[in-house]
């Protein structure tokens, strides 16, 4: 898969996966996370595959993996594109995300739930090279909070907006870089959560990603210019 480093789109993509299909998948996230692969632009399947090194196949399970995520759109006349993130994107997930996380981190701390790979994440957040792994670390972070909720329908229903906030965060720190504050309200929430206090934790929770939405709706959203 040395084609996959060499490329200029892909570089920088993680390198430990298991299994060609892994790498393609993780690539192609990594892109348009990262912003290598620009909001609405065409995925070609040959193109990708011959930047990857891959064939075909791969490629196109990898786009409908990434279709399902919330990444990629699929047009039956068009074909795939980057999906184009907008203010009103943010607002439909960050709308179901305040409805029902805080209430998920609110249990986890009742059931006693371990929270070291919450410490985990922000320590990677930290250290990360670029928006694309502030983004996954803060993704793995918030998932923490609400894992050990007790609920899986819960879980799944709030695994599904992961990728889709992922790219909604990179897309607003590209515009206003605000992860140093967003950081130190990450490490707020912990502390509460650590602490034992449920209903100060989701209370944080609330106001972090409230204030998150808020502040890009302050700079002019996220429409593109």
């Amino acid at each position: 898969m040395s084609e996959v480093i060499a490329s200029p789109v892909f570089a920088g993509q993680p390198r430990s996966m298991s299994s060609r299909g892994t790498v393609v998948l993780e690539a192609i996230k990594h892109a348009i996370l990262t912003g290598a692969l620009q909001p609405g632009q065409p995925l070609v399947e040959t193109d990708l595959a011959q930047q990857l090194g891959v064939s075909k196949t791969p490629v196109r399970e990898a786009l409908k993996t990434l279709a399902g995520a919330g990444l990629v759109t699929m047009s039956e006349y068009k074909g795939a594109s980057v999906r184009t993130v907008d203010t009103a994107l943010m607002e439909s997930v960050y709308d179901l995300r305040v409805l029902l996380e805080p209430e998920a981190l609110s249990r986890t701390v009742r059931l006693g739930a371990d929270l070291t790979p919450a410490a985990e994440a922000l320590r990677s957040a930290d250290t990360a090279p670029d928006r694309a792994g502030r983004s996954l670390a803060n993704r793995d972070f918030h998932r923490t909070l609400y894992a050990g909720c007790g609920n899986p329908l819960l879980v799944s229903t709030l695994d599904s907006l992961r990728d889709q906030t992922a790219l909604i965060s990179a897309a607003a720190w590209d515009r206003v870089p605000t992860w140093e504050r967003e950081a130190e309200e990450h490490r707020e929430i912990l502390r509460a959560a650590e602490s034992g206090s449920a209903d100060g934790a989701a209370h944080l929770l609330r106001e972090h990603m409230c204030s998150f939405v808020q502040r890009v709706r302050d700079n002019g959203g996220l429409e593109r210019g």
